[in-house]
Parts: structure tokens; sequence; C-alpha cells
């Protein structure tokens, strides 16, 4: 599933094909009962918040083009009579703005908002600071997280966009790896310091990848223990392990020498 990086730099460049022009052809198989309202309407503008994206339409009447690309969703821009990367029949929103055009393939969610309600949204409304944003409020991430149970795993907090918004499994467990701790390891063992390392270590990770500044592929910092298990960890050298971890039973990767398990209480008990 795309993380807040990857939605991040989705929203700048939709925001730089579309923001300032006129609908002029809207579609898709989940606007089609909609399009002819949106046509006429000025795109306002594009953001991220987390993993989710929103387009921002007004004039006769403002509306907001929400989606989540899940896992097989994505944005592409064309411009007129460029051929299409994906099938015509893939295409969920499709929206023209003259010679330009944006098409959102496979989103497993696609909904029209009125901006007044995206407060109140059932789960827009409840995500936590959007740490690819810049100078999130680690402050607010730590105390929604004290508001889980203490023996919460770390590695889960990290997932809970309500704690948090925008951190996948990738930087989840690249932030655990910069911080030394275990995904495993209760956050009731961090205080609320060490836990706003953590959520400020996970927001450095995504706006690095954000901005391209990582020393690997472009547009993302390189990885020192994600998707290599058995592979030499990017800090000591290493075995990079992996387990299933939390609801979803996401993989979670570690390296044991970097990141030790919890100690044992004073006195052996």
């Amino acid at each position: 599933m795309p993380e807040g990086d990857t939605l991040a730099r989705t929203a700048r460049t939709l925001e730089r094909w579309l923001a300032g022009r006129t609908v002029t052809d809207a579609g898709g198989t989940a606007l089609a009962r909609a399009a002819p309202a949106l046509v006429g309407l000025g795109v306002a503008g594009v953001e991220s918040r987390g993993k989710h994206l929103l387009v921002h339409l007004a004039g006769r009447h403002r509306v907001v083009v929400h989606t989540h690309l899940g896992m097989p969703g994505s944005w592409h821009v064309y411009r007129a009579g460029e051929p299409w990367r994906r099938a015509p029949a893939a295409a969920r929103v499709v929206l023209g703005c003259g010679e330009r055009l944006a098409v959102c393939f496979n989103a497993p969610v696609v909904e029209l908002v009125e901006p007044a309600s995206l407060p109140v949204h059932p789960v827009l409304g409840r995500l936590g600071p959007d740490l690819a944003a810049t100078g999130p409020d680690v402050a607010e991430a730590v105390r929604r997280a004290r508001t889980l149970p203490a023996a919460t795993p770390l590695g889960d907090v990290l997932l809970d966009q309500r704690v948090a918004a925008g951190i996948g499994n990738i930087w989840r467990c690249e932030a655990l790896h910069a911080r030394g701790w275990d995904p495993a390891r209760p956050a009731g063992d961090l205080d609320d310091d060490e836990l706003a390392a953590l959520f400020a270590t996970a927001g450095s990770l995504l706006r690095a990848s954000t901005e391209g500044t990582g020393d690997g592929v472009v547009g993302r910092p390189r990885a020192r223990v994600y998707g290599r298990a058995g592979r030499a960890c990017g800090r000591c050298g290493g075995p990079v392990r992996a387990r299933r971890q939390g609801r979803h039973a996401r993989t979670a990767y570690w390296c044991p020498a970097c990141q030790p398990p919890r100690p044992a209480p004073e006195g052996g008990g």
C-alpha cells in the first residue's frame, strides 16, 4: 500500500498538473453519475493526508474528490490523446482539464465529500498528525499513542493511522531500526520523549523520501532492514530477521543486534 511519502509526491504532481484549471471532462466508473456536476468547476488544490488524497474542486459549488489507493490503486497524468498505461475499464476517476488529464486506476475508495464534512468524516476526521507534512505535531501523536494499551507493540502503534498518519510498513521498520527498538517492544516501555523521538524519526524519513533526499533510489532513502530478511543489516552487517505482526499480519523486519529485545526486569523476574 502506498505510504504517506508516495501520496505526498502524487499530490504535488497532480497539483502542478491541474491546479488553477477548469474541469472540462469528468468520468470513470466511480464518478459516472456525478460527472456532469463536476464539469465547469475549478481545481482549487490537491493535498495528501496520510495515505489519502484529496482533490478540491470549487465554482458554483464546492466538493472534494477523496481517494484511498489501497494496494492496487494509482494516479496517472496524461496529455489528451496519449495512450493510457492501464485499461480504461480500470479508470475509477477521470478529470480532464483541456489538454491535461488525471486518471485514478483501481482505487478501492472513491467518494465525493462536502468540504464542511471533512472534520467529521469517519476516516479522515480521525487521522492522527500527518508525519509527511512539515512540522508535524509529534506531541499530539504521543498523546494519541498513550490512549492505546501500554502493552501495544511499537510496530502496531506506528501503523495505527489514528495515532499518526502516513506511516506504512516500510517506514515503521526503518524508523524502529533507526531508533534501535524491537518492533515487538511494548509502547509502555518508552517514555514520552522516546516516543516523540520515534515519531520525529518516522516523519524525517517520510519527508526525506518525499523530497528525494535519500541515498537510495530516487525519492526513497535506501532501506537498511525492510525487505532484507536473511540479508545483511544496512548498519551492522548482521542478519535481518522478519516476522508477522499485528492484526493485519504485516511483516516486520528488524536487526536483532541493532534492535535488541526488551530488557529483562531487574532481579531477573
